[in-house]
């Protein structure tokens, strides 16, 4: 697994979000936002630029604006220029009144993209982050399938040729979709959730040794796949080894990290006549219930010190 940094262009932000476009610097298409993270400049636009990060998309909202509409126009260019000069990312205007003259001549001068928007502030903002979580989100690829059982996103994961494939088509010819097929993308798009797709280059197909590559949505339909889910379960494919002692109750959860993130795993053994795709199913359904609050195991170990207790 490897991770590195993504950036996306601030002109794919414009068209994204129907942004107004007040001004483009020529290299606008070079131009990216790496953070996910946005920033209202009310304190820098006082002067206080300690800890300011101008890597960050700014907001100018009501607040902005109202607090330079007070100041003299002298005042209003100079605070404006010392923040344009700080080399910010990407400055959008979401105040209700019209966009001071100042604001569009210093984006010029300091070839810093400038635009507006209709949407309120928080909505925007909402929106912004949102997307820019998915957008940049730190990621890996890993070797897997990825599939959506019972609205269940599981991760199975195993040695070549353990089944991993073979089990994905069985499960999707039971009504479930497929994600992903050989390579899983895993985005961390908050501190709790995972989220896994396929790379462009080989969505909806899968590769079955002995036919080839098929393709899952031109043979099975478009309700047979799936472009993202939330990770819930990881499950791992492994040969049946007569000497190991695999988990019988269930009374420990056990974890996989990912990203940082744990994300609850089973060990499932891998031998003839085991069908592994019901096995998916049950472990899919017993994962959704322990969320919504019942673990079998602990109830039925319970039972059992009742009974021991009676005898």
């Amino acid at each position: 697994m490897q991770s590195k940094k993504y950036t996306k262009k601030i002109s794919e932000i414009a068209v994204e979000y129907a942004l107004e476009r007040l001004y483009e610097p020529e290299d606008i298409e070079e131009r990216c936002v790496s953070r996910p993270d946005i920033s209202r400049p009310g304190l820098p636009l006082t002067g206080f630029y300690q800890d300011f990060e101008a890597e960050r998309v700014q907001i100018f909202g009501n607040m902005e604006h109202s607090y330079l509409e007070s100041l003299s126009p002298e005042q209003r260019y100079a605070s404006l220029d010392e923040f344009f000069s700080h080399d910010v990312s990407m400055v959008v205007a979401t105040c209700e009144g019209e966009i001071f003259p100042e604001m569009i001549e210093l984006a010029e001068k300091h070839k810093t993209p400038l635009y507006a928007t209709e949407k309120g502030t928080s909505n925007f903002t909402a929106a912004l982050i949102a997307g820019l979580n998915v957008s940049l989100a730190e990621r890996i690829t890993t070797h897997g399938v990825f599939v959506e059982v019972y609205g269940e996103g599981v991760l199975i994961v195993g040695e070549s040729g353990v089944g991993k494939s073979e089990t994905a088509i069985e499960l999707v010819k039971r009504g479930h979709r497929l994600i992903a097929d050989d390579a899983v993308e895993l985005k961390r798009v908050s501190d709790k959730t995972l989220v896994g797709s396929a790379p462009e280059l080989i969505k909806h197909y899968v590769e079955l040794r002995g036919i080839g590559i098929i393709d899952v949505r031109r043979i099975f339909g478009m309700g047979a796949v799936k472009a993202t889910e939330k990770v819930d379960l990881c499950i791992q494919f492994e040969q049946w080894d007569p000497e190991k002692q695999y988990e019988r109750f269930g009374l420990e959860t056990q974890y996989t990290d990912i990203l940082g993130i744990r994300i609850p795993s089973i060990t499932i053994p891998v031998k003839p006549g085991r069908n592994l795709a019901v096995i998916i199913e049950i472990a899919a359904m017993n994962n959704r219930q322990k969320k919504m609050g019942y673990n079998t195991a602990e109830e039925f170990n319970k039972k059992l010190m009742e009974l021991h207790e009676q005898k």
